[in-house]
């Protein structure tokens, strides 16, 4: 008596799904960070820093302004595979992966 092996798609789907949720997590989390960084600068201004200390701060914002493209880039590419292996997987829209991946999508897409 065989017991049946877990289906390879259902762990794709889950991997791309963690994958989705990674990088829009990243997204997220450099958009926050570029927000403290300029309220960081301008406080530093207000308060009359070191101009070298501040041109260094701005030196992050600008690498953080820099970084958000790229990671934008991957989350929707990883969307894109996410939804392409879902579409061709339609039969496994009864399992948990699949219901979780549509949830993840749908989450990703009205916070973009």
């Amino acid at each position: 008596m065989a017991s049946a092996a877990p289906d390879p798609r259902l762990k794709q789907i889950k991997v791309k799904t963690g994958v989705a949720k990674r990088t829009a997590k990243d997204v997220e989390s450099y958009r926050k960070e570029l927000v403290q960084q300029s309220s960081r600068i301008e406080t530093m201004k207000a308060q009359g820093k070191d101009a070298y200390d501040i041109k260094k701060q701005e030196e992050v914002l600008q690498e953080t302004q820099a970084i958000i493209p790229d990671c934008e880039r991957r989350r929707d590419e990883a969307m894109a595979e996410l939804e392409a292996l879902l579409d061709s997987e339609k039969d496994l829209n009864e399992s948990e992966e699949y219901k979780a991946a549509v949830n993840t999508m749908e989450t990703i897409k009205s916070s973009r």
